[in-house]
């Protein structure tokens, strides 16, 4: 029933059916579905009794564990809004998240906490404190474990996502309850199981929870009674490890961290007999790869196409399209059940089958708007309707065909990545006259930052210098691993970066090469 759609509801009812039943495995520790359900009423109790209440932002800056996902439902069921954030990112940018969100309070484990005490943030909880007795558990107190009035609904906001922007400004994109409860109730309706959870899994959260597929696949595990496999951070030997010693069920990472995994050392067809199903996706995948993957790991495959606005999978790629040699493993997918997709041209109108254009999916979980960006949110979401940032083609059974990004962000291992973000930092240099940075293909992270660097006349600066002075103004993972120095970067009249014709000649270069 549709008004059982709620994280809180779900909570309670997992804890009075199946209360003894492992609800998260992390490291060495187990916490069952009952031990959840009452720590994340604490959390959210504590919550309350500090003055936050529905609409209110709290957000939290470290790895994955037990007490995360606590701090989620929690939330959630306090009527608060959790902002994860990326622990990879620097100072600047956490506190621009923090300072756009409107954070009240910050969860911060003590290895990131340097870079909370750089931020004006209210109030810090330090969720592992030693010495100064004031971690998580000590913030709780004793706080009640009893259950709480539904505070929000279905469509109500839980969660708010930062993912790149057009101006390089990353955009909170604010989820509700349902985004997590619309795919397994279309595809039940539907009679298919292309992506499912079952209470009998132990689901492998191996991509991180800032992000909407971390957070959507243990939410997704969370709402079926599976038990889910945390892990603080993907590390391939690790995850090897606990997929043949906890017995592993079935998980989703992206191709460059399967990739990985089948080629640690000793790993064998043996190795992964405990699993059922692999769903990948977040950047392109090979179908060289992809064959060895159906071969190594013999079980069930599932393409993924999504994206934070989309809430959920919106498009899949189901496991009897997975035949090795099939034209169709070159497919994105088709609309998961319950979805539409179309593809138009830039006046808006529809294309047939064959002609390219943008992207666009309606899926019943899609994003409530940007945080604070109307313009941006009518952009995007038109109707019931997401624009997505690539261009692509369908055929005539409703497979989807990606072509290019329509926009110009870089997806780098799955993790987003923005040009101006880029440029930005390098117009700080002294040496720098400007810039323009590309994704160009990689054969493990799909793609990779490349960056064109103009230099002033006379300065100089080498490829080190520039990612020497990079290092500590953006994220690591965002510093380009490629550079050039040509004499210019071409630009249109009104002076905008023509990055796709950089792309297209860096391509046709590497072509002749």
């Amino acid at each position: 029933m549709r008004e059982n759609w709620t994280l809180t509801a779900t909570s309670a009812r997992h804890a009075a059916e199946r209360g003894e039943h492992p609800a998260i495995l992390c490291e060495d520790r187990v916490v069952t579905y009952d031990q959840l359900h009452r720590e994340s009423n604490r959390t959210a109790h504590r919550l309350l009794a500090a003055g936050l209440g529905v609409g209110d932002r709290v957000a939290y800056l470290g790895l994955e564990s037990e007490h995360y996902y606590e701090i989620a439902l929690g939330c959630a069921k306090a009527g608060v809004v959790l902002v994860p954030v990326n622990w990879r990112l620097t100072a600047d940018e956490v506190d621009h998240i923090l300072r756009d969100s409107g954070a009240a309070l910050l969860f911060v484990e003590r290895e990131f906490l340097a870079i909370a005490e750089k931020i004006a943030v209210p109030a810090i909880v330090e969720m592992d404190a030693v010495a100064r007795g004031a971690g998580f558990q000590d913030w709780k107190g004793d706080a009640s474990a009893a259950d709480l009035a539904a505070a929000t609904g279905p469509d109500d906001a839980i969660l708010q996502i930062y993912t790149s922007g057009t101006t390089g400004f990353p955009k909170g994109v604010v989820l509700a309850n349902r985004a997590f409860f619309t795919l397994p109730a279309a595809q039940a309706e539907a009679g298919v199981s292309w992506l499912d959870w079952l209470p009998s899994d132990r689901s492998l959260i191996s991509l991180p929870g800032f992000g909407i597929a971390g957070m959507g696949w243990f939410m997704h595990g969370f709402n079926a009674g599976a038990t889910n496999v945390v892990m603080r951070m993907f590390i391939s030997e690790e995850a090897v490890k606990l997929i043949e010693r906890v017995g592993v069920t079935t998980t989703f990472a992206a191709p460059a961290m399967l990739q990985m995994m089948i080629e640690e050392r000793g790993v064998t067809r043996e190795t992964f007999r405990s699993l059922r199903k692999v769903a990948y996706g977040a950047a392109p995948i090979s179908s060289e790869l992809l064959e060895r993957l159906i071969d190594m790991m013999g079980c069930e495959f599932a393409q993924i196409y999504a994206a934070t606005e989309t809430g959920t999978c919106a498009v899949c790629l189901p496991p009897e399209d997975h035949v090795p040699g099939s034209p169709l493993l070159k497919a994105a997918g088709k609309a998961c059940p319950g979805h539409e997709l179309k593809v138009i041209d830039p006046a808006g109108n529809e294309l047939p089958p064959g002609e390219i254009g943008q992207v666009c999916i309606r899926t019943p979980a899609h994003m409530l708007g940007y945080w604070n960006l109307p313009e941006a949110t009518a952009k995007t979401l038109v109707g019931d309707w997401l624009h997505m940032g690539d261009a692509g083609y369908l055929d005539e059974n409703g497979y989807v065909y990606l072509c290019d990004r329509i926009n110009d962000t870089i997806i780098q291992g799955g993790q987003n990545i923005y040009p101006a973000e880029i440029e930005r930092a390098l117009a700080g240099h002294p040496a720098v006259q400007d810039s323009a940075v590309i994704g160009l293909p990689h054969p493990l992270w799909g793609e990779a930052v490349h960056a064109c660097v103009v230099l002033r006349p006379g300065e100089t600066a080498t490829a080190r210098e520039l990612m020497v002075y990079l290092s500590g103004r953006i994220a690591d993972y965002k510093i380009p691993t490629e550079w050039e120095f040509p004499d210019s970067v071409p630009r249109n009249p009104s002076g905008k970066i023509l990055r796709r014709v950089l792309r297209e000649e860096r391509m046709t270069e590497r072509a002749s090469r």
